[in-house]
């Protein structure tokens, strides 16, 4: 889960809940359900009473049992987790398999979750994470991600395996409100994929579901993902509007998924399932219908590994070296040393704002630049391959920089 949390009045706490609620909170997805103890929901409370209905949340501080112990930054590399969904379709002649390739390889990313209704860190201005994939083919991938901006928050991150022509811009702009019972993360922003063998197509742009952490007030939590994405590639005029079902208090299952395929207005298929189990496609011209992605499968259990410098080599503002203190506490489950971790990374990050607000300096982004009101990476890439992978390489890892 990419951001979420929340709160209430501490009054509502003791309302009674209907059966419809209880029925739906008791037969949640054991994985995407966090039950709170005595200590974990008083302090959780404490946090709700100061909130109200449509409060944006992005100011307020959650208690660390809440957090899911590794940056959003990372978190949103869980896209690149099944690269064989989306290498060698540039070489599919077809444009609606093209385009059913990267509905695939998008809808992968998000069974890739810890248990439970968890958030992942809130990046701090100038924060990056960077990592290498080493593929079975002998090819090699690259992800950096950094925190651009704080007020508002925005994450910039981009991706390419040039050997394997695939290239992934994106930005994600989370926005945060407190619903009574629930809270809403509206995850604007959006995924360019590019086949970059196959220029002619353009970009297939893809949009972020919402996110719900529900039950907030009673101690049974749960996460689902809800409302509608959009793919579309405007060159071959194919587009998909994919909803994510939220669970309704009678009827219904948890994390299901349909959306219909276009091209140029005329239905091609539609798409079916559980983001969190299998997904299908059912082709309107043929009738049949074929599996598109099964998360409990050998394939899908099988996830691309990165590969990330040891801590002690990372930059101070490197990701996993930033929050090292806090992930370790939540790891050891030491609350006390969790929140004193996440406090000192929070203040040298105020502190860092004051000085440059006293300077008159303005936060300059190292790895990405805005260009007509996207967030593009700073770098010109070669068209070969090898000349792409070296200068990428030298770009994410420069080697005149130290890592002190």
């Amino acid at each position: 889960m990419m951001g979420l949390f929340g709160q209430a009045s501490s009054a509502l706490r003791g309302r009674p809940r209907g059966a419809s609620e209880d029925e739906q909170i008791q037969d949640s997805e054991p994985d995407d359900t966090s039950i709170l103890d005595e200590q974990e929901g008083s302090i959780l409370s404490s946090i709700i009473s100061q909130l109200r209905i449509g409060m944006d949340l992005h100011r307020v501080t959650f208690p660390t049992f809440v957090l899911e112990p590794r940056s959003m930054l990372e978190r949103i590399a869980d896209f690149m987790s099944h690269p064989e969904l989306i290498f060698g379709a540039e070489d599919v002649n077809d444009p609606e398999e093209r385009f059913l390739a990267v509905l695939c390889y998008y809808l992968s990313g998000w069974h890739i979750k810890p248990k439970g209704v968890k958030k992942p860190y809130n990046p701090v201005l100038g924060e990056f994470f960077r990592c290498r994939y080493d593929y079975s083919n002998g090819r090699q991938g690259f992800y950096i991600a950094e925190q651009v901006s704080h007020h508002p928050p925005v994450s910039a991150y981009f991706y390419i395996s040039p050997a394997n022509k695939v290239r992934i811009i994106g930005e994600i702009r989370p926005k945060s409100k407190f619903l009574g019972n629930s809270v809403s993360t509206t995850m604007e922003g959006e995924n360019r994929i590019m086949f970059i063998g196959r220029p002619d197509d353009g970009e297939y742009v893809v949009t972020m579901p919402n996110m719900y952490a529900r039950g907030i007030l009673f101690g049974k939590m749960v996460f689902e993902l809800g409302d509608t994405c959009t793919a579309k590639n405007e060159k071959t005029n194919l587009s998909c509007d994919i909803e994510f079902k939220t669970k309704g208090f009678f009827s219904g299952i948890y994390n299901a998924i349909v959306g219909r395929v276009r091209r140029n207005g005329t239905d091609v298929g539609e798409v079916s399932g559980r983001w969190s189990h299998v997904m299908d496609f059912k082709s309107t011209k043929t009738g049949q219908k074929r599996v598109l992605f099964d998360a409990n499968s050998e394939a899908g259990k099988r996830v691309a590994e990165k590969l990330v410098a040891p801590e002690d080599e990372q930059e101070p503002n490197e990701s996993r070296r930033l929050w090292s203190n806090l992930t370790e506490a939540i790891l050891d489950k030491n609350m006390e040393a969790a929140t004193d971790a996440k406090s000192a990374v929070e203040d040298a990050q105020r502190e860092d704002r004051r000085r440059r607000d006293e300077n008159g300096d303005e936060f300059v982004p190292r790895f990405f630049e805005k260009r007509d009101g996207r967030w593009m990476p700073k770098i010109q890439i070669p068209d070969d391959a090898e000349g792409a992978t070296k200068v990428i390489q030298e770009w994410i890892w420069p080697s005149s920089r130290s890592s002190s």
